[in-house]
């Protein structure tokens, strides 16, 4: 307990110390402020901004609060854009592991495995994080061992590899609990204190977060999504994910291929080398695009360090810690607004937006569908590869932040993504249009969502939930039932608002009814179609009548019960 006030107390001095004291307040932290201490009121050192300020505060506070900076500056649609500038900064200053507690690691990890790794091991770390070290190293491949093949090379086998070693830092999973379990403390304050903390949901942020950050200490996971990316590209020779060497992982030590090569926004390198930067750009761009729009699998933090090109001209993908899932209904969204954008409907655009921030599209967004009218009346007459993607989402991220709205975490790891994949296109040409490489995925999903099978399953899902709704119904009308029976409620009418009732009640009650036969003949013509696709195929004229036949009905049936009451 007192090592958890002493962190607190350091937050507190490491807030004051940067101009941020008057955060306190809202944090409840006010208690741990000495009496003679500053109140942090002011301009904070030598006039720097409050954005640059809040950045020195979280490097001082270490690697969990640097963490969070980095993945709440993907959040354009909660941060201002100085915010999101400042905190995309930050870097992770976290001290080598000795080479010593390195090998300590591994051997306790792999034990007699171990040697596979540490005769090779390089005690120059290739890179350090907060959360762990990397090293070079090489294994010997065993004919016989199930991963003699690399890359899908069988005349792997027998050879020696270049490996990448991750190490979990010694110690790290109970400082990064401790210090996200006084985030969220500090989250859950600021919400009861300030009401513009409560309206950005600042705990769900972090509960985010934490999920991430725990995520990101499992190399198990990272190993995981490794292969889940590998079996995605099976059939993409130009693109090379590394192998996973299972014999030498564990939640503490990840064994991975290592990739060579020139990273992507090494313009000066790739034109030495004879590489078509431009190519290069559209290349990394389609993976992205495909990750997103045909996996629903995608890299979250797609930064040049990441992506290499190869000397044989792939495409290298290192890092898969931080992954983000898309499912089919958020992009269909997606698709909608920007078909909405295209085609100058604010309506569609509103209610695609809001629903995929999880609002009710009816809890009166008028001014909001006001703001994006005057939005997609800006690109009236374009079509989508003359759009400006990047700019429109900067402008929907600043509404989202002004009607108060937040997307889910993986919608905004996606649009993050999609802004960087931008940014690097420019980078390597000045030409890059992002939209270009949208058209074709885009198109994709809205002709597949034409296709008979989807149509077909969405028919079956509309007859069950309709089906369902009949199945409940004699179990809502008995509680009514009861409830009446019971003495139920006194509702006095007028004899004229009786008549105008029963005449209501009468067509609802039609309409359920043909709402129910409409559901069997829906589940009917989705069993039929999904049982048999080559007949939806080749016997659209019989469908067509059948649907005619089911709609004649209904007419006939809706003709006779709707006649005027005596």
């Amino acid at each position: 307990m007192s090592a958890r006030r002493d962190r607190f107390r350091d937050i507190v001095e490491t807030l004051t110390r940067h101009g941020l004291g008057f955060a306190l307040g809202n944090l409840g932290l006010d208690w741990f402020r000495p009496a003679s201490g500053s109140p942090g009121r002011g301009a904070g050192p030598s006039g720097v901004s409050l954005p640059v300020r809040v950045r020195l505060a979280l490097e001082d506070l270490g690697a969990v609060y640097i963490k969070f900076g980095q993945i709440v500056s993907t959040r354009t649609d909660v941060l201002p854009p100085e915010y999101v500038t400042e905190l995309a900064k930050l870097q992770d200053a976290s001290p080598p592991i000795a080479a010593g507690e390195v090998r300590t690691v591994i051997a306790e990890e792999l034990g007699p495995a171990a040697d596979r790794l540490l005769d090779w091991l390089d005690d120059t770390p290739l890179a350090t994080g907060s959360i762990g070290q990397v090293h070079c190293s090489r294994i010997a491949l065993d004919p016989g061992d199930p991963e003699s093949s690399v890359s899908g090379d069988p005349a792997g086998a027998g050879r020696v590899v270049d490996v990448v070693v991750k190490v979990r830092r010694p110690g790290v999973v109970a400082q990064i609990n401790e210090d996200l379990e006084i985030m969220a403390e500090l989250a859950k304050r600021a919400e009861r204190a300030s009401m513009r903390a409560a309206e950005f949901h600042v705990a769900a942020l972090v509960e985010e977060f934490s999920q991430t950050m725990r995520a990101e200490l499992d190399y198990l996971q990272e190993g995981r999504n490794a292969e889940r990316f590998a079996s995605n590209f099976a059939d993409e020779a130009r693109v090379h994910i590394p192998q996973v060497f299972w014999d030498t992982t564990t939640s503490r030590v990840l064994t991975l291929e290592r990739i060579r090569g020139i990273k992507v926004n090494d313009a000066a390198g790739l034109r030495e080398a004879g590489i078509d930067a431009g190519a290069v750009a559209r290349k990394a761009c389609s993976v992205l695009l495909k990750m997103v729009f045909e996996d629903g699998f995608f890299h979250a933090d797609p930064h040049p360090g990441n992506f290499f090109v190869e000397a044989d001209g792939r495409l290298g993908i290192i890092d898969f810690g931080m992954v983000g899932h898309i499912s089919d209904s958020t992009r269909d969204q997606l698709v909608r607004m920007l078909l909405a954008i295209v085609e100058q409907d604010a309506a569609r655009l509103t209610t695609a937006l809001v629903r995929m921030c999880g609002a009710q599209a009816d809890s009166g967004f008028s001014d909001l569908q006001t703001a994006l009218g005057r939005l997609v009346d800006r690109y009236s007459g374009r079509p989508l590869a003359e759009i400006p993607i990047v700019a429109v989402l900067a402008e929907l991220a600043a509404l989202l932040r002004e009607y108060r709205l937040r997307l889910p975490r993986e919608t905004a790891l996606m649009l993050k993504m999609l802004v960087m994949a931008d940014g690097l296109g420019k980078q390597l040409d000045p030409g890059f249009e992002l939209t270009t490489q949208l058209g074709p995925f885009t198109q994709r999903i809205i002709l597949g969502s034409l296709s008979p099978e989807a149509l077909a399953d969405r028919l079956k899902k509309l007859g069950r939930e309709a089906l369902r709704l009949g199945t409940d119904a004699p179990d809502i009308i008995r509680r009514a039932v009861d409830v009446l029976e019971r003495g139920g409620i006194d509702i006095h009418f007028r004899a004229d608002e009786l008549d105008r009732l029963m005449d209501k009640a009468e067509k609802t009650g039609n309409r359920i009814v043909a709402g129910l036969i409409t559901a069997a003949l829906i589940n009917a013509v989705g069993d039929l179609v999904s049982v048999q696709p080559d007949r939806w195929r080749n016997w659209p004229k019989t469908l067509f009548a059948a649907g005619i036949g089911g709609v004649g009905a209904l007419g006939a049936y809706l003709a006779v019960t709707s006649r005027p009451r005596k």
